[in-house]
């Protein structure tokens, strides 16, 4: 079942009668003799989507085109724009061995455009899931992190930071189940020369100051994260928060019932000065560890005070104490009542 609805917009009338691949959809033509254009799919700020199928392979696989429109106005652009693309079609196409993104089948330049050819995974995309079911649980946006910030760890392994996480972007395969993160055109390296880079690629209300600044980390797809959860629990976009006018954090815990050590977790997620947030995955996975580990802990704690009154009851009776008492202390009254023990059976011999 195709999730993306077959009805047609002006936009997409637009880009149907404007590029090459829109004139094709719906016909039988074939593009480079082997992608039927089906639909369109989206429009972004750097290009647009297509699906299509392969109609040279077995069982005529769907597949995602992605048309990439670069705006470049000299030879010297042009280049570093071929250059940037080679890079960035290199690095979708190591990341898409991880069953949680769309591996990369085929790119190619065309006419002066860049196309990156993609594996279709169909479903249905968080917003429109929350948009048609509801805001999330606590316990489904906890499931949701657990499944997604391995995803992080393994971007942020290779040395890329995706900048444009939001509902829009992550997918529930209707197949099995699985967050897939989408739309990797806004994937740059880290090590990219931000120089060279004055466009900024991401989306407002999701996207840190520092990625404003261009100047992204792997902390900004940690922000970015915190804010989708926050968008799970209420339906809400982050734009429709107020902020508090100190510190510039959303103001989102009177929106959300959740337990005070999610909302913790979720708060330094989504903290505006980057020096409070959490800079890795791996750390938003441990906090996530040990909270899921509280209620167990804080039973096996006790809260009152040791003290000697206590131990002397202990060693006076042979039931289990109310209060909690060392291992040493639990050795040394039994050393003391063996003792007892055996002065009372010399007395009596």
């Amino acid at each position: 079942m195709n999730c993306f609805s077959q009805k047609r917009t002006s936009s997409q009338e637009s880009i149907s009668q404007q590029t090459q691949l829109g004139q094709m959809c719906g016909s039988k033509q074939l593009f480079r003799d082997r992608y039927q254009i089906l639909q369109i799919l989206g429009r972004g700020g750097f290009g647009i989507t297509f699906l299509a199928k392969n109609a040279v392979l077995p069982g005529n696989p769907l597949c995602v085109i992605k048309q990439l429109c670069p705006k470049v106005t000299n030879p010297q652009s042009w280049q570093r724009a071929c250059a940037r693309f080679e890079k960035e079609a290199r690095t979708l196409g190591q990341l898409g061995s991880h069953s949680q993104i769309p591996m990369l089948l085929d790119y190619f330049q065309a006419n002066g455009e860049f196309f990156l050819i993609q594996e279709y995974v169909p479903g249905l995309t968080l917003a429109r899931e929350v948009r048609q079911t509801g805001p999330k649980s606590e316990t489904s946006v906890k499931q949701f992190l657990q499944e997604l910030l391995p995803v992080l760890q393994y971007l942020h392994k290779h040395h890329v930071i995706h900048r444009d996480i939001k509902p829009q972007n992550l997918l529930r395969c209707e197949y099995d189940g699985r967050v897939v993160l989408i739309d990797f055109g806004a994937v740059k390296e880290q090590l990219v020369d931000q120089a060279a880079n004055t466009n900024f690629i991401g989306t407002r209300g999701f996207a840190p100051p520092e990625q404003f600044s261009l100047r992204p980390v792997y902390a900004s797809d940690i922000y970015a994260l915190g804010v989708t959860c926050i968008y799970m629990l209420t339906g809400k976009s982050p734009l429709e928060f107020d902020y508090d006018p100190s510190t510039g954090d959303i103001c989102w815990r009177k929106e959300i019932h959740v337990s005070d050590s999610f909302a913790q977790i979720l708060g330094k997620m989504v903290k505006i000065t980057l020096n409070d947030r959490f800079q890795t995955a791996d750390e938003v996975m441990k906090a996530l560890g040990n909270e899921s580990y509280l209620p167990t802990l804080a039973n096996c704690l006790t809260t009152q005070k040791l003290n000697n009154k206590s131990i002397t009851q202990h060693e006076n009776s042979n039931k289990t104490p109310d209060v909690y008492v060392p291992p040493i202390a639990r050795t040394a009254s039994a050393i003391r009542k063996w003792r007892v023990k055996l002065n009372e059976t010399r007395l009596h011999n």
